[in-house]
């Protein structure tokens, strides 16, 4: 590779914002909210400033940088829909910072360090100070696109991306497209919307004091694309390019730095820094829970299984988990056979095979209660694709298209496909094809209050014996 200056050798590229200066300040506030939260609770209480404080205050700090730093809502900050998402974004994540803390206290034997009456008042009122400030957060980005300072831009490139970017663009600033083609080849679009030809692109923006410019075109005509770049620097404005990222089926889609150079994630696993961290903790905390509560339960369906029928109280099955990597999953036994191999039939209903008590405890769900140990293993999630047999997955990777990505994230005991109704036997591939698609749409819109929702899901319909397996 070339090492001259000016080559790429010497470039790099970093990842920004073009979010206004004051939504950028107000987004820096949050850590600050909470310390001066807890602070102001110690002085109403009349408390001192004592280490555990600290402590507390430290991890709230540092932690709920993290968790609150990509939290946007863009809104005008006055409807009551977006204030009740923006205040359900704000507790969730209160919540886990709660959570943190309280987990530091009993890890460190620190849990005197405040009242419970200062504790609980600092927990309640923080994430309603929160929100306050999310919602001005909100009203400074309505205010910077639609005042009178609001920045003025065009789009070059009239088509399906340009359509899109124009419609994604707050305010009132938008003044036109221009395009290489000229109007009669182009494709339906409104009169008074086309700006003009690219050739005039320059004088446009120089005329009319445009601020920003968008670039929606293909990169292959490479010598139009440098003159237009030539003729664009010439003024003020600002460039961007805006690829066709949605031509491929995104899944996690993001910008990210590799070492200065920009790449676009196309299929990528949800669980990176402190998403990773979120999810593992809360899969550790869930598991530990559910073992504690349901272990007398789970010694009782075992002396069953071992009473009913022969054969072990545990199946292990192999699986394919986290990166197509085999594990080993548990579930209490529920039929008279233990397949494993290269060929499985999938359980039907009036099986012969399933037992009687092997029946109850798969309507009920109570077979996969042995799967919280690999939760706690690190090989399973509480929400996440259900494992299918390694002889399934060899069998439908081979006829549903991105059937191995649902593999990007540990298999769950419950999941998106499973509280929709796409549990049990699969006679047909259009239903494995359609639980692939929850799969990946799991993927595709991963948030902690998704997993919330889906273990409540869960219970529910446990409870209600609705969405049953054989």
């Amino acid at each position: 590779m070339s090492t001259a200056a000016g080559s790429v050798g010497y470039r790099s590229v970093r990842l920004g914002s073009t979010e206004p200066a004051a939504v950028a300040f107000l987004k820096q506030l949050d850590p600050l909210i909470v310390l001066l939260s807890l602070f102001a609770c110690e002085f109403a209480y009349g408390e001192p400033l004592t280490p555990p404080a600290g402590v507390y205050a430290t991890l709230a700090f540092i932690v709920i940088g993290q968790l609150f730093d990509r939290l946007d809502i863009r809104g005008s900050g006055n409807s009551v829909s977006e204030f009740s998402q923006t205040y359900g974004s704000v507790v969730l994540r209160w919540a886990a910072v709660v959570a943190v803390c309280l987990f530091a206290a009993f890890a460190f034997k620190i849990t005197g360090g405040l009242s419970r009456e200062l504790a609980l008042t600092w927990f309640f009122a923080t994430p309603l100070l929160l929100c306050a400030a999310q919602a001005l957060r909100a009203r400074a980005h309505w205010s910077a696109a639609h005042g009178a300072s609001a920045p003025r831009h065009i789009i070059i490139g009239v088509n399906d991306v340009g359509f899109e970017l124009a419609r994604r663009l707050p305010g009132n600033g938008f003044l036109g497209y221009f395009d290489f083609r000229s109007v009669d080849r182009l494709p339906a679009v409104e009169p008074n919307k086309f700006a003009g030809h690219c050739k005039d692109v320059a004088d446009y923006v120089r005329s009319h004091g445009i601020n920003v410019v968008y670039i929606a075109l293909p990169l292959c005509n490479v010598p139009r694309m440098s003159d237009l770049m030539t003729a664009l620097r010439d003024t003020t404005a600002s460039i961007y390019f805006v690829p066709d990222a949605f031509a491929f089926d995104l899944i996690q889609g993001r910008l990210v730095e590799i070492n200065g150079m920009p790449a676009l994630s196309v299929c990528d696993t949800p669980f990176h820094g402190m998403d990773a961290v979120l999810k593992r903790s809360v899969d550790l905390v869930a598991a530990g829970i559910g073992l504690l509560l349901a272990s007398p339960l789970m010694v009782l369906i075992a002396v069953g299984v071992k009473l009913t029928s022969k054969g072990p109280i545990l199946l292990r099955q192999r699986r394919y988990g986290l990166n197509g990597e085999e594990i080993v999953v548990y579930k209490f036994r529920s039929t008279t056979t233990t397949e494993d191999g290269p060929v499985i039939t999938q359980s039907t209903q009036h099986d012969p095979r399933v037992t009687a008590l092997g029946r109850l405890i798969r309507r009920t769900s109570l077979d996969v209660l042995p799967q919280l140990f690999n939760v706690i293993q690190g090989q399973m999630s509480m929400v996440g694709p259900r494992p299918h047999a390694v002889a399934h997955n060899e069998l439908y990777r081979k006829l549903i298209s991105g059937y191995m990505i649902r593999h990007k994230v540990r298999p769950g005991i419950t999941g998106l496909a499973q509280v929709n109704g796409m549990r049990g036997e699969t006679e047909v591939l259009e239903k494995m094809a359609e639980r692939v698609r929850y799969d990946l749409e799991y993927l595709q819109h991963w948030s902690p209050w998704l997993d919330l929702k889906i273990i409540a899901r869960t219970f529910t319909l446990i409870v209600s014996h609705k969405n049953t397996v054989y």
